[in-house]
């Protein structure tokens, strides 16, 4: 087991109780093994009064209620002094930064991450300054609460640390991780309800195999997400494919993937 954690997780809830998805499967795995440490914090613990408020009225009226700043405040003290530093604050927030597969490799690298979980109206504005927090989205939709964002964000990150996906190679293969989506996946049996598998992928001939992945990899992309092609690594080969794919198209004879 490794003296330390590659990665190090700080969550800062109002729900803790929800976070115990994120002790199963890979993750699970990866904590026992030492890689990966999530430690979740309930702010409720770093509140003063006897009600154990971490929320208040908006200054200057309106509708809904504000997380209070002082309780975050609290909380990343504490969490500076068990772990030696804060390491990079993210706060979830659906004004934030897009969170993208290459965010999340960033993330991966960073060694320290403590996520605050915002709800109601949001949070005061002086937690994210005054912790120097990033602000990172999971798309152009509001939730309930930063929760099911902030798994979110350690799921996507967490895979990506060296050791905890033990097959590194499918990680290296994933959607967006070259700016594709990723190819079509088949096991058996080589046919159900009179669904065959590509017959390529029974021939063992794993060069043939690679081009076709490849090719359906532009091929998915160009359908599904055609945006994502402007800013893809293509070489010259995938240039190749590309054009393979926009003549197969033109003529209705694509994949049928």
């Amino acid at each position: 087991m490794p003296d330390r954690p590659k990665l190090r997780v700080d969550v800062v809830t109002i729900f803790p109780e929800a976070f115990a998805p994120l002790q199963l499967s890979v993750l699970g795995r990866a904590q026992r093994a030492g890689l990966l440490l999530v430690r979740v914090w309930n702010l409720r613990d770093f509140t003063t009064d006897r009600h154990r408020t971490t929320d208040d009225y908006p200054y200057g009226g309106g509708p809904g209620m504000v997380m209070k700043a002082e309780p975050f405040f609290a909380a990343a003290r504490a969490i500076a002094q068990e772990a030696g530093g804060l390491g990079r604050v993210i706060l979830t927030s659906p004004q934030g930064r897009p969170f993208t597969q290459r965010l999340a490799y960033e993330l991966s690298r960073a060694g320290h991450l403590v996520i605050l979980c915002g709800h109601y109206e949001g949070v005061d504005e002086r937690v994210a300054v005054g912790l120097r927090a990033e602000e990172i989205s999971i798309g152009d939709y509001v939730l309930t609460g930063g929760e099911l964002a902030a798994m979110v964000i350690v799921d996507a990150t967490a895979r990506l640390v060296p050791g905890v996906v033990g097959d590194e190679a499918s990680v290296r293969e994933d959607s967006f991780t070259r700016g594709l989506l990723d190819y079509p996946h088949y096991t058996r049996p080589a046919e159900v309800e009179g669904l065959r598998v590509p017959e390529v992928l029974l021939s063992g001939n794993h060069q043939a195999i690679a081009r076709w992945r490849r090719k359906e990899a532009i091929r998915r992309t160009l359908r599904r997400r055609p945006d994502l092609l402007q800013a893809a690594q293509l070489d010259e080969e995938d240039r190749a494919l590309l054009e393979e794919v926009l003549r197969e198209e033109r003529e209705g004879g694509g994949g049928g993937v």
